[in-house]
């Protein structure tokens, strides 16, 4: 892949973008649709799978009272390695799959498609797009794909929150709550979801494209090498989420409360509960250490793979 990443960027424009193209024939609009798509789909499972174990974790603690430190999330790891073998840290990654596949496609795809409005609108086809458009195109892009998948991603949670006896595949999840708890509950958290992914998905997309011409502007080279692109990357996983952390914790709350024993209730009330229960940063931000473990190896996976994917898709096309 390396000599084909290189032969491919040798024939790009100085001042390309590979994912920001100009306007093309239909018939090309549609293929680069289609590989943004495909490079998405492969970016999100390859960044997922790779920190599931961490994820799963994460989102034990997310849902407790039960105060976080990395020496209790790493013996949380170790005793569900001893109780329930190697393959139950990746418990719940089937129905991450079945969300980030889907997500991740979405949300690259959505990104190009308006980085491509957005700079026609602003004038700027062919070009970086300037900072405000920059940040509004990952903002976008983000709510789109969190919108048309958000149900995956109550089943992934509550999942990863309940032992096999419970929920014996993606689908027992959906015919248990549809029943038990009313069609509903498949977007229970949508508004804290939705309010914590304009700003992650903002800044991320923003942080990395900036890193990108940055570096494109002071180190004289076209493109960025695979491991640029991870530090990248990972520099916008965590400035992302870190801004969203709070809003996550509680949406992993509320989407798990029909099986944690906490009340359904609004994004304030139980915000409120966690502050009064756990104080305000031990309590919203529980997990965040790793998350800036996780969450830059993810991230930063996840948009070098797309790129590398785009990259070599459109030499292959070319």
């Amino acid at each position: 892949m390396g000599n084909g990443v290189k032969e491919a960027t040798a024939h790009l424009p100085e001042d390309a973008e590979p994912t920001l193209h100009t306007p093309r024939s239909r018939k090309s609009g549609r293929h680069d649709v289609l590989s943004s798509l495909l490079s998405g789909a492969l970016a999100g499972a390859l960044a997922k799978t790779a920190v599931a174990p961490l994820d799963r974790t994460k989102i034990i603690f997310q849902v407790s009272s039960k105060r976080f430190s990395a020496k209790e999330a790493f013996r949380l790891l170790y005793y569900t390695y001893l109780n329930e073998g190697f393959f139950s840290l990746w418990r719940g990654n089937s129905a991450t799959m079945v969300r980030v596949v889907p997500y991740a496609a979405i949300q690259f795809s959505a990104h190009e498609e308006y980085k491509r409005v957005l700079g026609r609108y602003y004038g700027f086809c062919g070009d970086a797009l300037p900072p405000w458009p920059r940040l509004l195109a990952g903002a976008l892009a983000g709510t789109t794909a969190a919108s048309l998948t958000y149900p995956l991603d109550l089943v992934r949670a509550r999942m990863a929150v309940t032992p096999k006896e419970m929920y014996s595949n993606i689908f027992h999840v959906f015919i248990r709550i549809s029943r038990e708890e009313g069609l509903k509950t498949l977007y229970h958290g949508f508004t804290p979801t939705l309010l914590g992914v304009i700003p992650y998905a903002g800044l991320s997309f923003f942080t990395y494209e900036t890193l990108k011409n940055l570096h494109k502007e002071y180190s004289g080279h076209r493109q960025p090498y695979p491991f640029e692109r991870m530090i990248f990357g990972a520099c916008a996983g965590i400035i992302g989420q870190s801004a969203s952390y709070p809003l996550d914790v509680v949406r992993r709350r509320m989407q798990t409360a029909g099986v944690t024993g906490f009340p359904h209730t609004s994004i304030v009330k139980t915000m409120r509960t966690i502050v009064r229960e756990e104080g305000a940063v031990r309590g919203l931000y529980k997990g965040l250490s790793m998350n800036w473990l996780k969450g830059p190896i993810a991230v930063g996976i996840s948009f070098t793979t797309f790129d590398l994917m785009q990259i070599l898709l459109e030499h292959l096309q070319g």
